[in-house]
């Protein structure tokens, strides 16, 4: 990226929420956050949700080095990113700690979770964006903005955006195991029963 994009008057190159400041030579990339560069030059340096990586242009083939001590020193940044694609939409895990997670979920328009239970875990979901049908036991209720519902463990249920835009939601999981392999699917549209 930093040989292909347009460059400024230093030979910068930039994208995102970016300050410059008496650096040369160097490409910054930022998904979220402000990075400023003081007296800087020939870097690479990137901002994600899963890390920052700063490196000398001459060593970025290193980073394979990194992964690697990632994986050796069984590093979750090596295995799992914070922000997880699914075919119904994608989830970020914003928050996680003993007995708790919390995520935000965001469900494409026309998509839908699968049928689910889970053994270890309750769920409570909060609709922070759109309208969604949501299956919930033996119920069926519609969720719109500043509504919520709670899920219990082990009560099967769904959720789905009808709506022509993206779905967003806060899902709060508490209980004495949240690993994603506590899903039991019944039926599931993208085939993963």
């Amino acid at each position: 990226m930093a040989d292909i994009c347009e460059k400024d008057e230093s030979g910068n190159a930039f994208q995102g929420d970016v300050l410059l400041q008496d650096t040369h030579n160097t490409y910054v990339r930022s998904e979220k956050k402000l990075i400023a560069t003081v007296g800087v030059e020939d870097l690479i340096i990137t901002e994600s949700d899963d890390a920052i990586l700063v490196a000398h242009k001459d060593r970025v083939q290193d980073v394979k080095k990194i992964v690697d001590r990632l994986k050796a020193e069984n590093r979750t940044e090596a295995k799992l990113h914070r922000k997880v694609y699914r075919p119904w939409g994608a989830y970020d895990s914003i928050d996680m700690g003993d007995r708790f997670q919390v995520k935000r979920i965001t469900v494409k328009p026309g998509a839908q979770l699968s049928l689910q239970m889970h053994h270890h875990r309750a769920e409570h979901w909060i609709a922070v964006k759109g309208t969604a049908v949501v299956t919930n036991g033996d119920q069926e209720i519609l969720l719109t903005e500043n509504q919520s519902t709670y899920i219990p463990i082990g009560v099967v249920h769904r959720l789905e955006n009808p709506g022509k835009f993206d779905f967003e939601l806060i899902e709060v999981q508490s209980g004495g195991y949240l690993g994603e392999d506590d899903i039991v699917r019944f039926e599931d549209t993208y085939g993963r029963t």
